[in-house]
């Protein structure tokens, strides 16, 4: 996940989006708008950097004192960015040039949360949003003295099958977020006041406005590429849901198509990858167990940071800075409290770039690395553009470049690197593609529905009555996946997951789950690489680097249709790719699903 603090959604432009309210009159000439785009990028500059680092102490010293200074921070970048946003409102209807006009939507657009015109107002929002992320960051289920943080419960979720240990593990962690609720509320009511303000109907119009194209149409553009990925998403399903039944019983699955929560080994859901020894191929032979590897090999946290620097660097890039190495955290202080999801921080938008998470030697963090450190080396790719541009082509690219490079983590990279010697042969590949997909098709609907959850609570379609409701209505259409046990709404169960209260857009994980296979695909052929595509690895080629430095390079200057164009020569997001890699997957999981009751 990406940590930015100028605006926090950079580098998407709003086109098609009719304002709810009559633009200001024009106001001021070309000379006076290139005034306020400098007065605007020599204020972003000096102040996001201070913005950056308070933000960085409090979620690496989550006390009183540094949520206080985070509220204040944020309160104070708020009022900013609604001040700045209304003034570039004076030149909506001047004839200038695109690069200027680009800034200036930008401007207007950039803010994931667009707080009212009122002081009182605006301070209200930063607290708000500051106490969201440390409530969060700071939750624990507690039974007496015994407490367990996020980190152990997934714990138990991801290794244990005892059905009643997975649903109090499972029912404990959302203990964390009911007393979110009022406040989610409010942030809800002011943040959609702030939007229309700016002229939106609501905080998800805004939201939706910022990829290149005309609002009403991306929502469309969304479901043109799940209806792409679908029926492999059903078929995996299906097979798991079969395989499920076989371990728990009826009793414990039920009988209407759909999946208990708390069984697929993932705290929400969307990773159903612990549980693959329970669904794998009976012939998929042995998958290579880089967890053991990394033990063997002696890999510490700083090891494995600095194998994914040397994907990047063997791809033509420069190392990391050696401030990286300095201010990063990689362990989980035993000390004192911090948000240990991963994130990769640009904290002076030129060279001060970090990583924040608590590495586990294990191979899912090793993926995760390798993807921090793609938005990192996106960031400085970019650092000589605009400051307006120093974001990626839309959100879903910056998501995206890092899980490029994690496809290519692949048996044959493992030997390039040492871990292995000789590369299994592809009669293995059933079972390490099972093991993908169960990471990458089972996420799918769910990077879809977040924000499906998110843009009808901003447009008033489910109530604050009915949070929880329509939460559960959404995951039971998209992805065939139900509550483990009653929920009510005395409960507030999308706060349990970190994007609804740390306020982060959600659609550029769906995005970057078809756009990371579109990317893969077109720089394996770069590389010159021939065979089936799940076993192509980028690594060590300069000439699929060179492709993909030109779009880091681009930033957010062009529209993400162009830099697209420069890396697939297409200007349409495409999951047929996604279709492809998993080709003989899908093929298997139609032969095991032949005589089964599917759908939900």
């Amino acid at each position: 996940m990406i940590k930015k603090y100028l605006f926090l959604t950079i580098g998407m432009v709003l086109v098609g989006c009719q304002p709810q309210v009559k633009p200001d009159p024009v106001s001021g000439t070309q000379k006076d708008a290139t005034q306020f785009l400098e007065q605007v990028e020599s204020t972003l500059i000096k102040e996001g950097e201070y913005a950056a680092r308070i933000a960085w102490v409090q979620a690496n010293f989550i006390t009183d004192d540094t949520v206080w200074l985070g509220a204040k921070s944020l309160e104070k970048m708020g009022a900013l960015q609604v001040k700045f946003a209304n003034e570039a409102k004076r030149f909506d209807e001047l004839d200038l040039p695109d690069d200027m006009r680009r800034r200036l939507n930008i401007i207007k657009g950039g803010m994931t949360l667009a707080a009212p015109n009122d002081d009182e107002k605006n301070a209200r929002l930063a607290q708000i949003m500051a106490n969201l992320e440390a409530t969060y960051g700071a939750g624990k289920y507690c039974e007496g003295d015994i407490c367990n943080n996020l980190g152990e419960l997934s714990k138990i979720i991801a290794e244990s099958r005892d059905p009643a240990e997975l649903l109090k593990a499972w029912s404990g962690w959302r203990t964390v977020s009911p007393v979110m609720r009022d406040s989610y509320q409010e942030m809800v009511s002011l943040a959609n006041e702030g939007a229309r303000e700016l002229g939106f109907a609501d905080t998800g119009a805004m939201w939706r406005a910022n990829y290149d194209m005309p609002a009403d149409d991306f929502p469309k553009e969304l479901d043109r590429l799940w209806g792409q990925v679908k029926p492999l998403y059903d078929a995996l399903q299906c097979h798991v849901r079969t395989k499920l039944t076989e371990q728990y019983g009826e009793e414990v699955m039920g009988n209407d198509g759909m999946i208990p929560a708390h069984l697929l080994g993932n705290m929400w859901a969307q990773d159903w990858t612990a549980v693959y020894d329970l669904v794998k191929p009976d012939d998929a032979g042995s998958t290579i167990d880089v967890t053991a590897l990394l033990k063997e090999h002696d890999y510490d946290a700083k090891k494995m940071v600095q194998t994914a620097e040397g994907f990047f660097t063997s791809l033509g890039l420069e190392p990391l800075p050696e401030t990286f190495w300095q201010r990063s955290l990689f362990l989980k202080p035993r000390d004192r409290d911090v948000v240990c999801h991963a994130s990769a921080w640009d904290v002076d938008n030129e060279d001060d770039i970090r990583i924040k998470m608590c590495i586990k030697e294990d191979y899912e963090d090793f993926v995760v690395i390798h993807h921090e450190l793609g938005h990192n080396f996106y960031q400085r790719a970019y650092k000589d553009q605009s400051i307006l541009y120093r974001n990626g082509a839309n959100d879903g690219f910056h998501e995206a470049i890092g899980d490029t490079v994690a496809l290519s983590i692949t048996p044959q990279y493992f030997k390039d690197i040492g871990l292995i010697d000789e590369v299994p042969v592809s009669s293995n590949d059933l079972g390490m593609l099972m093991k993908k997909a169960l990471e990458k098709i089972a996420f799918v609907p769910f990077g879809l529905m977040i924000d499906q959850w998110r843009w009808k609570v901003f447009n008033g379609e489910i109530s604050a009555d009915d949070y929880n409701k329509g939460w559960w209505q959404l995951r039971n259409h998209y992805q065939g996946v139900k509550a483990p046990n009653e929920r009510t709404e005395d409960h507030f169960d999308p706060g349990a997951k970190y994007h609804i209260p740390g306020n982060t857009p959600y659609t550029r994980y769906f995005l970057a789950h078809i756009l990371q296979f579109q990317f893969h695909r077109e720089l394996c052929k770069a590389a010159g690489f021939e065979g089936d595509l799940h076993r192509c690895s980028i690594y060590g080629s300069e000439v699929a680097g060179e492709q993909l430095i030109k779009v880091l390079e681009m930033g957010a200057s062009k529209p993400w249709q162009d830099a697209l164009e420069v890396l697939t020569n297409s200007r349409d997001m495409d999951a047929t790719a996604v279709v492809d890699y998993f080709a003989p997957l899908k093929e298997w999981l139609d032969e095991q699903n032949k005589d089964r009751q599917c759908g939900w």
